[in-house]
Formats: C-alpha cells, structure tokens, sequence
C-alpha cells in the first residue's frame, strides 16, 4: 500500500503524531511522512491512502494546510482513501475558559474541515476526523497520544 502523511505543526506535537503514525506503519507499508510545505502535486498519485493533519489554530487547520487542500484539483483525490487528524487542547482545558468552551461548540477543530476537504476532492473518507490531545497551547502531547497516534494509523492501513 502507499501511504502518504501530510502534517503542519506549529510546536512540534502535530509532527511528532504524524511521525508516529509513520513509524507504525512503515514496516508494513510504502510510507512517507512529510510537512505539507514540502509536497509536491506529483506526489499525490497512485496513493492508496492520504493522511493530513493540522494543529488547531483559532478553531481551523494552519494557513498551509488550507493552501494545500485548496491546490488539490476537484477530482485529484478520486479513487484514494483519505483520513484527517488533528491536535488540540483537552476538553477539560477548554472548559476552564467559558468564552474558549462556547466558540469550540460553535467552530470545533481542524480535523473536520480537513475532512470535509479531502472528501469535496473526491477522497472517500476511511474514518471519522480524530483529534490528538496536548497538555496546553504548546504542549506536551498527552500521555499516550503517540501511541493512540500509532494504532489509529494501524486500523486506517487495515480499514
């Protein structure tokens, strides 16, 4: 299978789930994990899964992964199994800032609108978006995430 992972990362986090998720799936698979600002059009093709992930920045994906997503030709994703990935404050976190919990509700986080992208350039989703927890704005990733990261990718791969 080829797999491509395609990531922002702001503080490192996203980077060290999209790593993750590479190093869990590369003894089995073509595999390439790479920052969005270094994909290539080209790199796209014969993918058998597409994978992107984006910090949470003010509710949405990072300005670069929107640009990519945006280059993406209307059908240039048709035939390849996609999935979106995110990173994100805790839910406990969030609920500390009345204001941060209401606009949350309101907006949500990166991976949907990731989704929702993927599938408008013909993707055909392969799971729901997944969110990945830090412990504050710039991390630490939470305990375990990595290893959520890891088998998230596994069950993807065998989906």
């Amino acid at each position: 299978m080829n797999i491509l992972i395609i990531y922002d990362s702001v503080f490192g986090n996203t980077e060290k789930i999209a790593q993750a998720m590479g190093a869990a799936l590369s003894p089995q698979e073509h595999v390439e994990t790479l920052r969005v600002s270094a994909v290539k059009p080209e790199q796209l093709a014969g993918l058998n899964l597409l994978i992107v992930g984006s910090p949470t920045r003010q509710f949405r994906p990072t300005a670069p992964i929107t640009s990519f997503l945006k280059s993406i030709s209307s059908d240039g994703l048709k035939g390849i199994r996609v999935a979106a990935f995110d990173t994100r404050i805790t839910l406990s976190k969030i609920e500390e800032t009345p204001v941060l919990a209401f606009f949350v509700r309101l907006f949500g986080y990166a991976a949907k609108p990731i989704a929702n992208n993927l599938q408008k350039k013909g993707g055909e989703l392969s799971l729901p978006p997944e969110g990945f927890f830090v412990e504050g704005t710039e991390g630490p990733l939470k305990t375990g995430e990595l290893e959520r990261a890891a088998d998230w990718a596994k069950h993807l791969a065998s989906a």
